[in-house]
């Protein structure tokens, strides 16, 4: 996998400046319930027909709210001694962090590059967040579990994607009232964002929600881009990723592997849709696992929805049979996958790497991954070559590897 060559230097950043924009995708589900948050169904600017679908969900509780948006940061400090507790409790529960954290949920993308950067700041994020928040949970699912403080860069990043999304989208609200209603939303909007791939030949922001039967888990995303080619007799959608950068300059080769990691993730879980579609669709697993009333009548904005994006839904079930339909008729996503990086400053075009998938290096990077969340092992720090990331981690104080007593964790 090797990328194009480019005459601007070198800098480490943060892994946060890395990751921002699918930590700001997977946080999404938190941003889309706050109270100021602006609720939406998107629609096409050109195709009006077609739309894709936000949230303003009523039945949060008050006080699962005031935790998640309005309560202040707990000392960092005092972490450490919470993140061994709970995994004392853990290991006598005999739980694991993919039951723990991501229950009803599924894995996210993001978990899995967040994983693979450093095991250990995964593990600190994840008991972080459950203890700012272990009094007020929200019911519903695709809540990401890590933390939610937004960096400088972060922030340009996720107003630099909210304005692509809006080039070729527009925003209309709806109410959302269940899990039900909320896991449809998302199956709507890939079922639209796909007819806009198929008409317009572009489609972003696009929610994937996709079965690992190699795996057995459920797992989560976002796709940032899709294009179809322009070549006539290609007809396989290319999936690319946009990073800003706060400084003119590419990342380096550790941060690239984490952006591959990602891109390679996004098409493995869109194969998997279409390779099982036709014959053994996961109906079951996704009712089962999410906890969901397939009978469940949608709410009337959703079913409104489904009628201006030109079929007909009245029940979460409906809504997954025409999602089964929909990867019926996808081709497999194209091998060749592109990592942009633009500038934060002036969107200009710092480098884009073309690289081809490797369906057994990424099977291989999620089963490494899967063995930290199933707690098959304890978590890894950054080997000696990458310990600069430490640098950047708000957890560093409260780290073993710092602290001399890792042997003991």
């Amino acid at each position: 996998m090797a990328g194009t060559s480019s005459k601007f230097p070198i800098e480490i950043i943060s892994d946060d400046e890395m990751a921002f924009i699918d930590v700001a995708l997977a946080n999404a589900a938190c941003s889309h319930v706050t109270p100021v948050a602006a609720p939406a169904i998107h629609s096409l600017a050109s195709t009006p027909r077609i739309c894709r679908i936000g949230t303003f969900i009523e039945s949060v509780p008050a006080r699962a709210k005031r935790g998640l948006f309005t309560s202040s940061d707990p000392d960092i400090e005092d972490i450490g001694s919470f993140v061994r507790t709970s995994r004392k409790k853990k290991s006598r529960e005999e739980d694991t962090l993919l039951h723990r954290f991501r229950s009803k949920r599924g894995l996210f993308v993001t978990d899995i590059t967040k994983t693979e950067w450093c095991e250990k700041q995964m593990e600190f994020s994840l008991f972080y967040e459950e203890w700012k928040n272990h009094a007020a949970k929200p019911d519903f699912a695709f809540v990401y579990g890590g933390r939610s403080r937004k960096s400088k860069a972060m922030k340009a990043g996720m107003d630099r994607h909210a304005q692509l999304e809006r080039e070729v989208l527009e925003p209309v609200g709806v109410n959302v009232k269940s899990r039900e209603d909320f896991m449809a939303l998302k199956l709507i909007n890939f079922i639209n964002g796909v007819n806009q791939l198929m008409f317009e030949g572009l489609t972003r922001e696009l929610p994937i929600i996709s079965f690992d039967f190699a795996q057995g888990i459920w797992m989560v995303g976002k796709i940032d881009e899709m294009q179809m080619p322009k070549a006539k007799n290609d007809h396989k959608p290319v999936i690319v990723e946009t990073k800003t950068r706060y400084r003119d300059t590419v990342p380096a080769e550790s941060q690239k592997i984490n952006g591959r990691i990602q891109l390679m993730c996004y098409k493995y879980l869109w194969d998997n849709l279409v390779a099982h579609a036709d014959r053994n669709f996961p109906f079951k697993q996704l009712f089962d696992y999410f906890e969901l009333n397939p009978r469940h009548t949608l709410c009337k904005d959703l079913r409104t929805a489904c009628v201006d994006s030109g079929f007909s839904a009245s029940t979460l079930g409906d809504v997954v049979m025409c999602y089964k339909n929909m990867c019926k008729k996808l081709p497999y996503a194209n091998d060749k996958l592109v990592l942009r990086y633009e500038s934060q400053r002036d969107q200009s075009l710092l480098e884009e790497e073309k690289f081809a998938y490797d369906d057994g290096w990424i099977k291989n990077e999620i089963g490494i991954c899967l063995e930290f969340w199933f707690g098959q092992r304890e978590a890894t720090y950054v080997n000696e070559e990458e310990q600069w990331k430490c640098g950047f981690c708000d957890f560093v104080s409260q780290c073993p590897a710092n602290t001399g007593d890792s042997e003991s964790t």
